[in-house]
C-alpha cells in the first residue's frame, strides 16, 4: 500500500493499517519502513475477530508450501521480520470501506503469503472526488 499511497489519496481514499504488535513496535515499524499512513494496534485481537480473520496453526505457519514460497520471495525482495507481535500466526485482511459503511472490497488471507492484489484494491476505490 505504501507504494500506491499517492494514487489512493488521489482517489479520495486513505489507508489505515492494523497490526498485531504493541505500540512500541508499531512506532518503530512506521519509522523503519517509512509508512505514510496511520498504523493502529490490535494487541488483543478484537479487530481481527470482528472481521473474521483467521489464525493458522504453527505447523501450517511453518510448513505450508504456499507460505514457504511467499517467505522465500519476500526474503529475496529484501523484506525481513524484525520483531513479531504477540499473534505471529494471525493472518491478515484488506478491506476497502466507504464512503459511509459500504464495504467495497474484502480479501481475507487464506495463508501467510496470500495478500490482496493491489490492482483489485485500487479498482475498488471510489472514483476521485471533484476538487
Amino acid at each position: 500500500m505504501r507504494g500506491a499511497y499517492d494514487e489512493i489519496k488521489t482517489a479520495g481514499a486513505d489507508v489505515v493499517a492494523i497490526g498485531t504488535g504493541d505500540q512500541v513496535y508499531a512506532k518503530a515499524f512506521v519509522t523503519d519502513e517509512q509508512i505514510p499512513f496511520p498504523v493502529l494496534v490490535d494487541d488483543d485481537g478484537a479487530a481481527a475477530r470482528a472481521a473474521a480473520v483467521q489464525k493458522v496453526n504453527f505447523a501450517t505457519l511453518l510448513f505450508d508450501p504456499r507460505s514457504m514460497k511467499g517467505a522465500l520471495r519476500a526474503r529475496r525482495e529484501g523484506f525481513r521480520v524484525k520483531k513479531s507481535g504477540k499473534r505471529v500466526n494471525q493472518l491478515g485482511a484488506t478491506f476497502v470501506v466507504g464512503p459511509g459503511p459500504q464495504v467495497r472490497y474484502a480479501h481475507i488471507d487464506a495463508h501467510t503469503a496470500d495478500h490482496a492484489p493491489l490492482k483489485d484494491v485500487l479498482a475498488a476505490l471510489p472514483a476521485p472526488f471533484p476538487t
